[in-house]
């Protein structure tokens, strides 16, 4: 899923004859990731990170915001690894939630 292609691209006014301004995208809002029953848990082993969990799990590395998302108190940026032995939820109604981020970006 390509979390950027519903962003619209905008471009800065420049007064000059060469530039026609900088492109820039506006930066993706996120849903909040209720808790469901059908979610999983598991302990965070050596070598974790959201984008090999999303591949685990959905068999798709882009959907690591999905569980960053949901656990927020593990995003961590000066690491791409997610600390060994902690719990992590996820999140198995991908396509609700896929939905929902499509509905607050259009």
């Amino acid at each position: 899923m390509n979390r950027y292609s519903i962003s619209p691209i905008l471009r800065t006014l420049n007064n000059s004859v060469r530039s026609k301004g900088t492109t820039y995208s506006i930066p993706p809002k996120y849903p909040l990731i209720p808790q469901s029953q059908n979610d999983i848990y598991v302990i965070t082993e050596w070598g974790d990170r959201f984008d090999s969990l999303a591949f685990q799990f959905y068999s798709d590395i882009s959907l690591w915001w999905i569980i960053a998302s949901a656990n927020p108190n593990l995003v961590d940026f000066s690491s791409i690894f997610i600390p060994i032995g902690s719990q992590i939820r996820i999140p198995q109604n991908i396509g609700a939630i896929i939905s929902d981020y499509n509905s607050i970006n259009r």
